[in-house]
């Protein structure tokens, strides 16, 4: 029988925690082992840092969700699709068009591929906004960029 000073805890242990926070809407206790994570020496990963900031985004804490986004640069963990969707997602849920926008662009800029939820979530805080210029705009260049809507 294993004693508990006898597991390891590694990186697949931590973001299967995480991401079970994720699914109860526990986003203190998310951020909590992924500062746990830092703490043991315990390298992170995109999915572990991914799955902080969809837990942030599902209980609507914006700052918190692009706080663990810009600390993936400090800690040299590489932001993919998913980590970009999930912080405009997030800013989308906590009305923070603005910040949603300036990720999306960010995300073009670093010539990441927009899916249909990359431009959906920017087109929907847009819209929460009353900002149905700027998300008709959106909605054209999703055309133009030939993304398969859902």
């Amino acid at each position: 029988m294993m004693t508990e000073r006898e597991i390891e805890l590694d990186t697949i242990a931590f973001s299967s925690a995480i991401s079970a926070c994720e699914k109860g809407g526990k986003w203190e206790q998310a951020l909590q082992i992924l500062s746990g994570m830092a703490k043991s020496n315990c390298e992170s990963n995109s999915i572990t840092f991914n799955a902080a900031i969809s837990s942030c985004e599902k209980s609507g804490r914006w700052k918190e969700a692009l706080h663990v986004f810009n600390t993936m640069a400090q800690s040299m963990v590489e932001r993919d699709m998913i980590t970009y969707n999930a912080g405009i997602s997030a800013c989308e849920k906590g009305d923070a068009w603005q910040n949603g926008l300036c990720l999306f662009i960010s995300m073009m800029q670093s010539k990441m591929e927009c899916n249909a939820i990359s431009f959906n979530a920017v087109m929907s805080a847009c819209e929460k906004a009353g900002k149905w210029q700027k998300a008709l705009e959106l909605f054209g260049l999703m055309v133009q960029s030939k993304v398969q809507s859902d």
